[in-house]
């Protein structure tokens, strides 16, 4: 490993041939921890993952589409 490879980012994983930090699509998630400087740790359904939640007002258990790493819209969820 070279000293300019140990100062890069590590690179998001995928799981199961998507992946909401990379894709082209937005997906619904759900918000499982508030993190520090607006970050979230979100639930996918399949994994867990974190996601920028600069754009949004997000409160655990929110429901949110997150499209390239960056939550952009809260979704409202009806009581069943």
């Amino acid at each position: 490993m070279s000293a300019g490879e140990a100062d890069r980012e590590p690179v998001p994983v995928c799981h199961d041939g998507v992946c909401i930090t990379c894709s082209d699509t937005a997906v619904e998630v759900t918000v499982v921890e508030l993190l520090d400087q607006e970050f979230a740790v979100v639930d996918t359904g399949s994994t867990t993952e974190e996601v920028s939640v600069a754009l949004v007002s997000a409160a655990v258990g929110d429901h949110l589409l997150v499209h390239a790493g960056e939550a952009i819209a809260r979704l409202e969820i009806p009581s069943q």
